[in-house]
């Protein structure tokens, strides 16, 4: 199976709405995205990529699936 790799933040948001998420919302300090009732904070936008790392980490919070991620 291929790795997760970085990527950049208009990816990780197409990604998501391509898993049924809606958004992204303004918040606080961070923009969120929702699906049903569940609240998915994402990262600010910045230069450069998002690191796999925290990648996995939003999955996992989300209850997504690698194999999902990569096929979506």
């Amino acid at each position: 199976m291929p790795k997760i790799s970085p990527c950049g933040r208009a990816e990780l948001i197409r990604k998501l709405k391509r898993l049924g998420f809606d958004g992204p919302y303004p918040g606080g300090r961070h923009a969120y995205m929702k699906k049903g009732r569940f609240r998915l904070t994402i990262p600010n936008p910045h230069a450069g990529q998002i690191d796999s790392g925290l990648i996995r980490e939003i999955l996992r919070q989300a209850e997504i699936s690698e194999e999902d991620w990569l096929n979506a």
